[in-house]
């Protein structure tokens, strides 16, 4: 038991002092961490102390030739002695101070007094570099201007000898741009004798005014001969060449008006005017662009001019054809008008038909309407003749609609005379026909000329009267009369057929009994078969005649019908 109880004591023992090593690694490490940190604050606190803000303020001691310049470097004297006197003292307490926490690990307020130190060393030391920048402005201001400055009178020697190469190209605008010259040579000597007299507080606007002065003349030397040529010849030219044609086709009748021409010309001389007046004080910006713009638009005029000179070739053109084609149709819609009395008194025309010419009359009166309308909009020259062009179009295609609508009107009334002619025509041509069946079946005598024959030649001459007297009707009705002339020529044609049948068979019939002769004497019952025979065809049934006494002989003599055939057709 004795050994249990020493056993855990040394066991409680043993984890103490781990547990106190453990924690003193732990305090040792963090101490050296926030050490390490206010450490690192010390050396930029330092850095502070060595700024190289002294010795730049101490250049400036040899330049204090000017009031101005001395009240600035007393400015910047009293800022450095608060920077040296108050803010870097305080810093320097305040790393006591957190290293004092530090010591008695009060780690809390020591994370606390690092960032307020890191905040104040860096407003100290931005005070400190803005300060130091502010005097090397100076300090450093011959070195810097000087290489600006040789660099801009290179520029400038560059644009003078271009300028000098080409004085011509300047007209009067040549003595201010040689004036402008002088001006920037001047500012250069400024800036040399504020140099010899070491104010550099007066040299930054020198050289900015001449870095201004020569990117202006760069502007000037590449763009004012081009100014001074378009505004002074070549669209003064161009605008004496727009209105020598702008006149000429005016005076040939050309609806140029849309164009403004006139208007425009006076406000682009006007824009010329203020252009050459400002190029005077060499004010020369968008003066370029703006008389490019000005060329553009006068050559695109002499595009215009030619378009409307193909625009009224093509309008006189639609114009003429117009013409012509609305004068027929209209004097065709006035003829057949007038003769709508008569065409009515000949034809059965339909309410629609009759509704359907007065409506296309009305059209056409509009039509013209429309069209007189343009005609003195083209004398008084107020459209353009693309826009009359346009609209000749228009009326053309209703003239065209209207051109159609018409041609069905007519093709009913023509199709009415061309049955009627058809009519008359086909009524002669069954009068023929029917005639050529009377004469044949007079060709041969026929004992007997059925009744059903007759009822035939009835109906097709009873048709013929139909027609004639459908033909004699005012107004003629086109259908009925068409229907009457199918039906004549139907049973006309059914009584040829009759009469052609009827004949062929009774001649083919009494050639088989006068061929049956021979055999009567020598064939029992032929006789007999040939004496029916004779009997039917007296009676008029020559068919049934031709059958018996083909078949009798048949059995006489194979083959006789294609002999006597042959017989009937040789004859």
């Amino acid at each position: 038991m004795d050994m249990v109880i020493l056993l855990s004591v040394s066991i409680f023992i043993v984890s103490v002092i781990l547990i106190i090593i453990v924690l003193y690694l732990l305090q040792n490490r963090k101490n050296k961490k926030y050490k390490e940190e206010i450490d690192k604050l010390e050396i930029e606190k330092n850095k502070l102390d060595s700024s190289p803000v002294i010795p730049e303020l101490s250049k400036i001691e040899s330049y204090l030739n000017n009031e101005k310049l001395e009240a600035m470097y007393n400015n910047w004297k009293e800022r450095l002695d608060v920077i040296r006197t108050n803010q870097i003292p305080k810093i320097t307490d305040m790393l006591l101070d957190a290293d004092y926490s530090l010591s008695k690990m009060d780690y809390k307020k020591t994370i606390y007094k690092i960032a307020k130190l890191e905040m104040e060393i860096y407003k100290v030391r931005t005070n400190s570099e803005f300060l130091l920048n502010e005097i090397k402005e100076i300090t450093g201001s011959e070195e810097r201007n000087r290489a600006i400055i040789t660099k801009l009178k290179i520029k400038y020697r560059e644009l003078y000898q271009k300028f000098q190469n080409s004085k011509q190209e300047y007209g009067n605008i040549e003595k201010t741009v040689e004036l402008q010259f002088e001006s920037i040579a001047h500012k250069f000597e400024e800036f040399e004798n504020l140099m010899e007299k070491n104010e550099y507080t007066e040299v930054v606007p020198i050289v900015k005014n001449i870095d201004d002065m020569i990117k202006h003349m760069t502007n000037v030397v590449e763009e004012l001969p081009g100014i001074y040529l378009l505004a002074t010849s070549i669209l003064p030219k161009k605008i004496d060449e727009v209105k020598e044609k702008y006149e000429k086709m005016t005076k040939k009748g050309y609806p140029l008006d849309y164009l403004n021409i006139e208007y425009n010309i006076k406000e682009a001389e006007e824009k010329i005017s203020d252009i050459l007046t400002r190029a005077q004080v060499l004010n020369i910006e968008d003066s370029l662009f703006e008389l490019k713009v000005l060329l553009d638009y006068f050559e695109s005029l002499f595009t215009d001019f030619e378009k409307e000179k193909v625009n009224k070739s093509d309008y006189e053109e639609a114009n003429k054809v117009f013409k012509i084609k609305f004068d027929k149709i209209n004097n065709l819609m006035n003829d057949m008008l007038n003769s709508i009395d008569e065409i009515k008194t000949l034809y059965n025309l339909s309410e629609n038909d009759l509704e359907e010419l007065y409506k296309i009359k009305e059209e056409l009166d509009l039509l013209k309407n429309d069209y007189d309308v343009l005609i003195e909009h083209t004398s008084n020259n107020t459209f353009a003749f693309s826009a009359l062009t346009k609209e000749i179009e228009n009326l053309s295609l209703k003239l065209a609609k209207l051109d159609q609508r018409v041609d069905v009107i007519l093709d009913s009334i023509g199709s009415m005379k061309e049955d009627e002619i058809r009519a008359r025509q086909q009524l002669e041509e069954i009068k023929v026909i029917l005639k050529e069946s009377k004469t044949k079946i007079r060709e041969y005598s026929l004992p007997v000329i059925p009744k059903t024959y007759f009822v035939e030649l009835n109906d097709a001459q009873m048709a013929i009267k139909e027609i004639i007297k459908e033909l004699d009707k005012k107004p003629i009705t086109i259908n009925v009369l068409n229907t009457r002339v199918d039906t004549a020529r139907d049973l006309v044609l059914k009584l040829y057929q009759t009469t052609k049948e009827m004949v062929r068979t009774a001649m083919f019939a009494e050639m088989a009994i006068v061929y049956g002769n021979r055999y009567r004497s020598d064939v029992e019952d032929l006789d007999k078969y040939l004496k029916y025979s004779e009997k039917l065809f007296y009676r008029g049934e020559y068919k049934k005649s031709l059958e018996v006494s083909i078949n009798s002989l048949d059995k006489v003599e194979k083959g006789i019908y294609d002999k006597l055939l042959k017989l009937y057709s040789n004859n």
